[in-house]
């Protein structure tokens, strides 16, 4: 099994590549919501100062332990829902991409030869030339 399918079968691989394709396509949305959200959040500052009093008079501590169990719980699924969003989501660009792309198949094993030696007659020539050289040098 090469590893091209080992990484086909993967679901964490799509979730991850569904992930990278999600945030590329909302990050391609922000400049646009950014001017939106500046006026909106001048407006709602003033209005959320008023509501404040009124949402702390509401809140009751006794109830504060059972609706963190319930909201763990309710995040613990949506997580698995948005993590198979996304594997799906990967599985699709995965697939749409190796539609693109011809699969690459793993080099073939070479083999290595040894480097031919030089013939005797050539290095015992190169070893006498090397001594003359010397004998010359020296005197």
């Amino acid at each position: 099994m090469t590893l091209a399918t080992k990484l086909r079968d993967n679901k964490a691989v799509y979730a991850g590549a569904g992930a990278v394709d999600l945030a590329v396509e909302k990050l391609r949305e922000v400049p646009g919501h950014v001017n939106k959200l500046q006026d909106t959040a001048k407006e709602n500052a003033s209005k959320l100062q008023d509501n404040i009093k009124e949402f702390q008079e509401k809140v009751d501590t006794k109830d504060l332990p059972g609706t963190a169990v319930a909201y763990a719980t309710q995040l613990g699924s949506r997580v698995a829902e948005v993590i198979d969003g996304l594997a799906e989501r990967g599985k699709t660009l995965v697939n749409r991409v190796e539609a693109e792309v011809p699969e690459i198949s793993e080099p073939k094993p070479t083999e290595i030869s040894e480097p031919k030696s030089a013939p005797r007659a050539k290095v015992a020539t190169a070893k006498k030339t090397a001594q003359s050289a010397a004998k010359k040098v020296g005197d």
